[in-house]
């Protein structure tokens, strides 16, 4: 087998060679934006998922799409710690920028660049990880008041009427939203919310984890009317089934049915654990068919790329207290748990983990299902932390 052609992509946000069994919520989306750009009202979308379900692929490709149709599109990535201004004023610049060579857009394009002008320097202080360079001198009294809440609804505002006279819209595609602070999100919310109501073609398509839904409902509590939150979750085993097969197919390679029903065993369907089964069983086999042998053979080397770099990456993060807390949920199995559950586990208190717990919501490697219940954002976690930490000794290491 020709490892240079291999088809497989495991990768951060990697496009795999077949984007499979998401044509439903990229057709929502695709409906969504279309609709704004006629006039006719539409939710903002935030999908939510766990960890290795291809949201940010998924984000990537429907912002492709966007912009095949003539979309002004904004692309930003939350990372911990980064306020919300400072994320969005160089992407809203960019598209303002673009805006302003459409003759139609041009003179309310200038008009929001001064918007932008005015609410970098209000809150450039507040926010010091601004960094954007303006050209225009800002618009007294235009989104520069210092209220987050109320300058970016007005910035979005004065986006939304440049992108109407364009004739097209302007969407935000955001990922890893659940690390925007509680106040920065009810801000954006707020925006959208003014741009619904104005009946503006701005509109955003957002991803992150579970608990998404409720740090948007906590933020505003008419979140749940401005957003549709379609769950990403694992793919069905026909659509797993194409994932692997296609790929292959079109190189002229084929695996055995056991192989891929292994596949897929392994996996639980979930896009990049699919990615790398895929790619080292190819890497594995001497020749078509891919056989259960050679699927079983790869099997260790997907596991060892796996924890050296998709849960390792997490692993490292925690503090050894954090790393106790999802070794006692690993004991349970892959849940959701009981916290008390959890507790008694590690012989404490449960009242006493809580500020643990939070932590680990925090820092996204957690979310909770239900009242009470705890569950890892990263599907197989479990077994990687038997792995990593086994035997009986890892209470009191």
């Amino acid at each position: 087998m020709d490892s240079i052609r291999n088809p497989y992509a495991p990768g951060a946000g990697t496009q795999p060679p077949e984007l499979a069994g998401r044509d439903s919520v990229r057709k929502q989306v695709h409906v969504a934006i279309a609709r704004l750009r006629i006039g006719r009202p539409a939710k903002s979308v935030l999908m939510v998922g766990l960890r290795g379900v291809g949201k940010t692929v998924l984000l990537d490709k429907m912002r492709a799409d966007a912009e095949a149709e003539g979309v002004f599109t904004v692309r930003a990535e939350t990372p911990e710690n980064r306020s919300l201004p400072a994320l969005l004023a160089p992407q809203l610049r960019l598209a303002l920028l673009r805006l302003s060579k459409v003759e139609n857009a041009k003179d309310l394009a200038l008009y929001g660049l001064r918007a932008l002008a005015g609410f970098v320097k209000a809150f450039k202080l507040k926010y010091n990880d601004i960094e954007v360079g303006l050209d225009l001198d800002p618009e007294v009294g235009l989104a520069d008041n210092g209220d987050l809440e109320g300058d970016l609804a007005t910035l979005f505002e004065q986006v939304g009427r440049a992108a109407r006279s364009a004739g097209t819209d302007v969407v935000l595609f955001i990922d890893e939203i659940q690390y925007i602070e509680e106040a920065q999100f009810a801000a954006l919310i707020s925006a959208l919310h003014r741009c619904a109501q104005a009946n503006l073609p701005l509109t955003m398509v957002g991803a992150g984890l579970p608990q998404l839904r409720g740090l948007a409902g906590n933020a505003k509590s008419y979140a749940e009317r401005l957003f549709d939150f379609p769950m990403i979750g694992p793919l069905a085993p026909s659509e797993a089934q194409l994932a692997i097969l296609k790929p292959a197919h079109d190189e002229g390679v084929d695996f055995t049915p056991d192989a891929v029903g292994s596949i897929l065993d392994r996996t639980h369907g979930y896009p990049y654990f699919l990615q790398e089964w895929g790619k080292h069983s190819w890497d594995v086999a001497r020749q078509s068919p891919i056989t259960l042998t050679d699927v079983d053979e790869a099997s260790s080397q997907a596991v060892a790329a796996l924890d050296e770099s998709f849960f390792r990456v997490r692993f490292d993060r925690l503090t050894p207290t954090e790393k106790k807390y999802l070794r006692a949920m690993a004991e349970l199995g892959p849940g959701p748990h009981r916290s008390g559950d959890i507790a008694t586990t590690l012989g404490k208190a449960v009242n006493s983990l809580a500020p643990l717990r939070q932590s680990l919501i925090l820092k996204g490697m957690l979310w909770s299902p239900n009242h009470g219940d705890t569950a890892f954002t990263v599907p197989l976690f479990d077994e990687f932390m038997k792995r990593i930490m086994p035997g009986p000794n890892w209470k009191t290491d």
